[in-house]
Formats: structure tokens, sequence, C-alpha cells
């Protein structure tokens, strides 16, 4: 335990980040940890066939020989500690990998691994029970079609390991931010049930978890450092044992940390703002405030914490068949016109074939136009398109069929409307398609296990009670009094990230002047952001107000055509909703537009779609 604050650098946000983070924290960083995350849904089903191929892998292969290996000296002469979830399927493996290479740089650091997430073992009782998907509400897959089941674990594990004199902490599948809390539990002695703390914990872990997106990655105003890009900076939190906190990323590292890339960062792959539910804490950021307090350094302040939910989340992921997809380009007059026929034509000419041979056809096509606004539904502009991609994908049971559908498409070649032309290589492959069932199951049925060399210990996630009843922010209203308004593109009064959970979007809106938010509220309804999205969205919409940050947080269901992927849409994590509503028109009084305009560097346009 320490009265002083604990530095802890973000090196990771997924698997096949940058190798480099490693090596900018440890040369400029001056952290006392730093944490890695590597696991999504995705990838843990990517591992699940990676340990059914050989028992000695099923972990992130790249944490060992790319991030930590080759910085072992410097990670031991700075005695900075390691934790990452990169053990994946086999934490096991993955430690005894690391002690391998620790091994024979002839440096002595300990190694601790947790296990006890990994549920696979139990899909044949969990296929017998009552069990219910979280959305859906549909039963249990078929167990011979499971690739994995991992429980969200918390932080109480990694604490556990690193009170015990882990150096380096390696976990099976937890909640992304569990990383970093765990340091601040070990470093400050926070306990299980200051729950203000743990939020507080959390959110820096969120703001770290993805990386450099909280120091410029993705930021709507990207061109402030579009510069630096290539020497962009990971992060940096130092947390105070009170729970207050910074973000910063090293010194001399490009990229840009500023109240608006950490309040996107927030926003980022959250639902209800005020119910961000975790093993150790449920948080809300509704009233989290942040301040410019240096160059690259921004301020946090606000969260607060409740009592955790009684129950863990728990995902599998199970194998439902096969897809493919490719990109073909076409280019001249009416390219759009063009590619959706030759298509088209595709999916028939295939269809056709599989009917004539009593096969079933096809249980989904997609065809989008890339490059003629397919993304933007009924609010894409019309104009005349000379270049374009046509993304051509399908999904079958049998991969035979997924392959026929491209062979078809090849075979279309000198039939097709002139223009047509692409990279050369060969045709496209089959992939399984692996979705994601999400349920839970009560926190008690879950237990951790610590091992460190000799010693193994078990840790439990701690009891929980009810929390208090929520109480929602007053929401902002508008002036009655009549004013002349001026009609904006969203983006020019607010910032915007958006991103995924399953088959979840949500978008979060900052306004870029605090008396832009009642316009906003206002405007952006829950009717109007189900417009934007009519062509993608198959549920319903909800609208989170958070007066901290200036911020709405809109969460839209059933709206990636599976997630992740079961996903034959060109943009499956909703990377890019986000940019599709700032091209929305606001309105707003002429004085507050005059005032936007002499705050930005660039003249807000007036041509919203």
């Amino acid at each position: 335990m320490s009265d002083r604050p604990v530095r802890i650098g973000g090196a990771s946000g997924f698997w096949g980040d940058a190798a480099l983070a490693t090596r900018q924290l440890l040369d400029n960083g001056r952290v006392d940890f730093i944490v890695y995350d590597y696991l999504a849904e995705i990838t843990m089903s990517i591992l699940a066939r990676a340990r059914a191929k050989d028992a000695a892998l099923g972990y992130a292969t790249d944490f060992v020989s790319a991030a930590v290996a080759p910085n072992l000296e410097r990670i031991a002469e700075q005695g900075v500690k390691i934790v990452s979830n990169a053990g994946g399927l086999n934490p096991r493996a993955c430690a005894a990998a690391l002690e391998k290479a620790i091994d024979a740089a002839g440096i002595a650091l300990k190694v601790a691994w947790v296990a006890g997430d990994d549920l696979t073992d139990r899909a044949e009782s969990l296929s017998g029970s009552n069990i219910v998907e979280i959305d859906t509400k549909a039963s249990f897959p078929d167990p011979r079609r499971i690739a994995s089941v991992n429980a969200y674990a918390g932080a109480l594990a990694i604490a556990e390991a690193l009170n015990m004199g882990a150096d380096i902490v390696v976990t099976g599948r937890c909640v992304d931010s569990a990383v970093t809390l765990g340091v601040c539990l070990h470093a400050h002695g926070w306990k299980a049930g200051s729950y203000d703390l743990l939020a507080a914990g959390s959110l820096a872990g969120h703001i770290i978890e993805c990386g450099p997106q909280a120091t410029g990655g993705n930021f709507t105003d990207w061109e402030l450092c579009a510069d630096t890009i290539e020497t962009i900076g990971y992060p940096i939190v130092e947390v105070e044992p009170d729970g207050q906190f910074s973000v910063s990323k090293p010194e001399g590292s490009g990229g840009l940390v500023s109240t608006g890339t950490v309040a996107e960062q927030i926003l980022y792959e959250i639902g209800d703002p005020q119910a961000y539910k975790l093993p150790d804490v449920t948080c809300d950021f509704s009233e989290v405030r942040l301040e410019q307090a240096g160059d690259d350094i921004v301020a946090v302040t606000g969260a607060k914490g409740a009592p955790p939910p009684d129950t863990l989340k728990v995902c599998a992921t199970w194998m439902d068949g096969y897809r493919g997809g490719h990109l073909f380009s076409f280019t001249g007059f009416d390219a759009d016109r063009k590619a959706k026929r030759f298509a088209d034509a595709a999916v028939n000419r295939a269809g056709n074939i599989l009917r004539s041979a009593n096969l079933p056809d096809y249980t989904e096509t997609s065809v989008e136009v890339i490059g003629a606004e397919s993304q933007y539904g009924g609010h894409a502009r019309a104009q005349e398109w000379r270049e374009v991609c046509v993304k051509l994908a399908a999904r079958h049971a049998d991969e035979k069929a997924v392959a026929l559908l491209f062979r078809e498409a090849v075979g279309l070649g000198l039939s097709a409307p002139p223009g047509l032309s692409g990279f050369a290589g060969t045709r496209p492959r089959p992939s399984p398609v692996v979705r994601l069932y999400s349920f839970l199951l009560p926190r008690d049925d879950i237990a951790l296990t610590v091992t460190l060399g000799d010693a193994t210990r078990i840790v439990r996630h701690a009891p929980t009670t009810s929390p208090a009843p929520m109480v929602r922010p007053t929401a902002p209203i508008t002036k009655g009094e009549a004013t002349q308004m001026t009609t904006l593109r969203l983006i020019d009064v607010a910032l915007a990230r958006s991103g995924d959970k399953g088959d979840k979007a949500n978008i979060g809106v900052i306004a870029r002047d605090p008396d832009v938010l009642r316009y906003l509220w206002e405007q952006l309804t829950e009717d109007f952001v189900a417009d934007r999205f009519a062509h993608f969205l198959e549920g319903r919409v909800e609208r989170f107000y958070l007066p901290g940050l200036n911020a709405i947080n809109f969460l839209l269901h059933d709206c990636l055509g599976g997630g992740g992927v079961a996903s034959l849409r060109n943009d499956p994590q909703a990377k890019a909703y986000a940019q599709i509503l700032l091209a929305a028109p606001i309105h707003v009084p002429n004085e507050l537009a005059l005032r936007l305009e002499r705050r930005q560097d660039r003249k807000p346009a007036h041509q919203p779609d």
C-alpha cells in the first residue's frame, strides 16, 4: 500500500495492437505498471480453435514474443510490473512461455497466473439448465457447437496475485478495466466495498483499455494530431489514493490528450452511464468531469459507485455455419448501379445452382456499395458515382455453398457491366461464423485461482447488496424565447464516438459548448437517431444524459446484423456510426453558431444531410 499516486500505462487495446507501446512506456512513461487488454469475443473463439489444435496454445502469443520478451531487461531494471489478460483460454501455458523467456534472459521475475473464468467444460450441464440469452431469451446453444464459455471476472484475483509478490500477472477472461483496477486495489489497499474508489479505478481502466483511442486515435477532430499518428503516445493514468486521477501520455510522443479525446473514450462502448455493471462495482459516470490540467494532461473526477450485480456476465461463442465476403471495384459512369447489378447477378446465379441441386438457399446475403453512401441509408446524398467498391457477402450452413458464390462472381467477370476491376489474388475462402451467446450466472458459482510458483490461492468475488434507487439527472430544456436559428452539421457543434457490444451499438455525443447541449437534447431524440439508422436498426434506441461531460449517449439495439464475425455488414462493430450521425442537421441560435465558429480552426459548413 502506498500514499503516493500510481502510474499505469495502457499498452494494448486488442490482439494485434502495436508492439512498440511497451518500449515507448518504458522509455518515456515513468510508469509503475503496464497493463494489456487483448481479449474480445471473437478473440476467444480464435484462441479456442488454436487450443483445440495444440494444448500448448490458446493464449495471445504476441504478448510473450513481441511485448514482454524483447523488453525483459528494461522491465526488471525499472521494477515495472506487468498485468495482462493475454492468458485467454490458457493462462497457465502463457505463464509457462513467459517463465521460459525469463529464464533464457537470466532474469529473476515472478509470474502468477489467474484461472477459473473458463467454463467450457460446463457446456453440457449449462445446455440442460434454464439459462436464457440476456437479450433474445434464446436457449443455450447445442454444446457440440460450443467453442468457448468464459465468465467476465473482476479485479480481486489480480490484486491478490500482486499482493503475493508477482512481477507479471496473466489472467484469462476478465472485464477490460479489471487489469487497471486490480493494480489500484493492490497499490492503494482499496477495499471491496469502497464503491466510489472502485468506480474511479474502473473508469481509469476504461479510459486506457483501448490504448491510443484516449490519446487522439479515432478522434472526431483527428486533424489536430494527424501529423503524429506514426508516433502516437499510449495512455497513462496517474491514480491517487483518493480515486482522483489524470490522463497523459509519454513525453515526446505524438497524439493528443485533451478533454475531447478523453470524453470520447469514456463514452466508448457503454450503455446506461449510470448502470455500467462490472463484477466489482456498478459505475455511475453521469457526473464525471474533465479539466485540462496542462499540455496533454486531463484531470478526471466525479465517478460514483454502487454495489455490483449479484450475477456475473458469461459469454459463450458457438459455431453457426460459414460465411465469406469480398470487395469488387467498379470505375466509370453509373459505377454504383453497375456494382449493384453485378453483385445481384452473382447471388442469383449461385442461388439458382443451389436450388437446382435441391440444396438450401443462403441463410443471408449482403450487398453494400461502398463509396455510394450505402452506410447512410435514406440520408445518402444523390449524385453520380464514378468509382465504388461493392462488398458481396453470404452465409450458409455449408462452406461449399459460400465458396460457390465467389466462384460464380468471378465467373461473371466477362459478363459484368464495364469497369470491373480489383487487386489480383485468389478467391476468398469461407470462414466459420462464430456467434456470441451472453447469459448470467450467480457470482457465487465462479471462483478464481491464483498460482504463483508452488502457492495457489482461491479468490471469490466479494458479496454484494442491493443498490439504492437510481436518480436520473434533470434533462436540459431549451429556453422558450424566439430567436433566429442557424442550421449546422452535428460535427460543427459536437464530438462523437461509437462502438459495439454484441449486436448493440452505442454513439456518444459531446457538446463542443455547454450551451449547445440543450439543443442537442431537444433535437437528437430516440426517433431522430432511429431514422438515421433505419437501414440497419431492428430494435429500439435508448438515450441517456451525462451532464458532467455535457454529453448524450445513445444505445441502439439489434443493429449490427449479429455483430462481430456473425455479421455480414461492412461495419459489424459500429466503428463508423458516429461519423454517420455527425452529418445530421442541428439548429442552434445564430449567436451560438458564431461563437462556435470563433472557437474552431475551421468554419462550420452549412451543408448537413
